[in-house]
């Protein structure tokens, strides 16, 4: 896993000292920021695999970050934060997180959360990567997992990490219903740890990208005390 690096944007030495030992010993490169500016200026020039960042940083909060690391890159973002409110994690997901995890927290837990988008991503040796030649095409909808691209009707759409998984496994399966702990899982191979709601937050910010109209969606529907499930459109 050496060359799956990950990038630490957190003002507090000891998580710093912590997050560094821990990673390194599983074999990652870590590539740390101790503030929002010089945390942006490590993601250019570094542009790691996955970002572990903070809330509350001195200059910038990591939600500021987190929006303007998601207008260029769907690299996956995991958010750090001591506030352990419903409503602030919902915010950061609203941004283009992808999981959020409230301090303080186990190691165990980390690791379970960055290993799933390591097997997500075909990056870890022990487990089985992605089909890299999986490409579906349902109700104009494109989804290249080589490219891990998605079109919608011949229009490129930039989709996050975990909106990309979200869409692949529903695609895969049209019509089928998926619980929102099986959507965890599908993501991150466990629910565990996970809020099942923050799977409304993603679902959401995917219709808006692939819907012709969000507000009546067609293609990702929602079956009521159950989960969603992909239609072709009807």
């Amino acid at each position: 896993m050496a060359d799956f690096t990950i990038l630490v944007i957190d003002d507090e030495a000891s998580i710093q000292k912590l997050l560094r030992a821990a990673l390194e010993r599983d074999g990652f490169q870590v590539t740390s920021a101790m503030d929002a500016t010089s945390g942006l200026l490590a993601f250019e020039r570094e542009r790691p695999d996955l970002v572990l960042l903070d809330v509350m940083l001195p200059d910038l909060s990591g939600r500021e970050v987190c929006q303007r690391i998601r207008a260029s890159s769907p690299v996956p973002i995991i958010m750090l934060s001591a506030l352990d409110d419903e409503v602030d994690k919902v915010v950061g997901l609203e941004l283009g997180a992808d999981d959020y995890i409230t301090k303080p927290f186990g190691l165990r837990e980390l690791r379970s959360r960055i290993r799933a988008v390591l097997r997500r991503t075909g990056r870890s040796g022990d487990d089985t990567p992605l089909d890299r030649g999986q490409r579906i095409e349902r109700a104009g909808v494109t989804l290249d997992s080589e490219r891990h691209t998605v079109t919608v009707n011949g229009e490129l759409v930039e989709v996050t990490y975990v909106e990309f998984e979200l869409l692949r496994n529903m695609m895969a399966t049209p019509g089928r219903v998926y619980s929102r702990s099986q959507l965890l899982e599908s993501v991150w191979g466990s629910s565990e740890y996970r809020e099942p709601r923050t799977i409304d937050v993603h679902i959401r910010h995917l219709r808006e990208k692939i819907e012709a109209d969000p507000a009546e969606p067609l293609l990702i529907q929602t079956v009521r005390g159950v989960g969603y499930r992909f239609t072709e459109g009807g």
